[in-house]
């Protein structure tokens, strides 16, 4: 945890993860990027190092992360997507200077026109344009925890994830199973 903030939770799909900044979204909800330097810290954890972050640039980062969670929690519940939503993202998409590039090691990197935050959003907007539309191998799903319901891209070979990630959700959920079982009397063995 850096200088008091709740710690960034990191995932491997860049769309989804930025979700991820607000988690607990159906409990006490938990604001992982409070002001523009915990954006400056996640997009940096993501190769996108930008400059600066304005509070205005702030609310277009996290008006962008409600409209991929829109979006995504609506495909994947196969409903249709929110129109508002799939503005916000194509117009973020659209206002970026970013390149893709090819590092010596074969993998796929970011480079951004001017090291600004809109060039990063446009970076996540179009992962979640890839993610969403069903251009990527994987599959949409919500996270099983009731207090959290996090959109998340199950790659798993039998893609039947249940939790957007087994070290917070997944290992709470374990956890209250297990308590509730100790109290019936069904504790280890």
């Amino acid at each position: 945890m850096r200088a008091g903030f709740p710690d960034l939770r990191l995932g491997n799909v860049l769309a989804t993860s930025f979700t991820g900044t607000l988690s607990e979204r159906f409990g006490d909800s938990v604001e992982r990027i409070p002001v523009p330097r915990r954006l400056i810290d996640w997009l940096a954890a993501y190769g996108l190092a930008v400059d600066s972050c304005t509070p205005e640039q702030l609310d277009l980062a996290r008006q962008l992360r409600e409209s991929i969670h829109a979006a995504a929690t609506a495909a994947a519940l196969r409903e249709t997507l929110p129109a508002a939503a799939v503005r916000i993202i194509g117009d973020r998409s659209v206002e970026g200077r970013a390149a893709a590039i090819l590092t010596p090691e074969g993998e796929r990197r970011w480079r951004l026109g001017s090291a600004s935050v809109e060039d990063a959003l446009a970076v996540i907007a179009a992962d979640a344009v890839d993610v969403i539309s069903g251009e990527r191998d994987g599959k949409l799903a919500l996270c099983a925890s009731e207090t959290c319901r996090a959109a998340f891209f199950d790659t798993s070979q039998s893609r039947t994830r249940k939790w957007c990630d087994m070290n917070t959700c997944g290992n709470r959920q374990k956890k209250a199973r297990f308590n509730a079982g100790r109290g019936r009397g069904e504790g280890p063995r």
